[in-house]
């Protein structure tokens, strides 16, 4: 039987790259991308809501910021787990995401294949090409 399917919230401001990774992520069988947001005021109560396992957040964002973000979501859904997704954090930047509940930081300009890993890692599932 296969594993359930990893759920995942996109929080980024972004909307042509925040649809281009919902497209691909749903095309996984294991990937279920049950709500995508474009503002970081959103992502608390989403989250709340959903309770997905996994979210990717981006840093620099209207409303609230990763940092800030991170933390409601994290204040909110205790168990899911937050991936950061930036264009452009400084280590400082990085720091303070990771401080805030965040349990990796990548750049947006990963490999998709990296993403995917990163995904897998943070819902403690292993890759299935490891």
């Amino acid at each position: 039987m296969a594993a359930e399917r990893i759920r995942i919230v996109l929080v980024e401001d972004n909307d042509i790259f925040r649809e281009a990774l919902e497209l691909v992520l749903e095309l996984r069988d294991d990937m279920e991308v049950v709500a995508s947001v474009a503002d970081g005021s959103d992502a608390a109560e989403t989250c709340a809501r959903l309770e997905p396992d996994v979210v990717l957040m981006d840093y620099r964002m209207p409303g609230l910021d990763g940092v800030q973000a991170t933390a409601a979501v994290r204040a909110a859904s205790p168990t899911t787990r937050i991936l950061c997704l930036t264009a452009a954090a400084d280590p400082h930047e990085q720091e303070a995401l990771l401080e805030a509940g965040a349990v990796a930081c990548l750049s947006k300009n990963e490999e998709f294949d990296a993403i995917v890993a990163a995904i897998y890692r943070a819902a403690g599932r292993e890759t299935p090409w490891s």
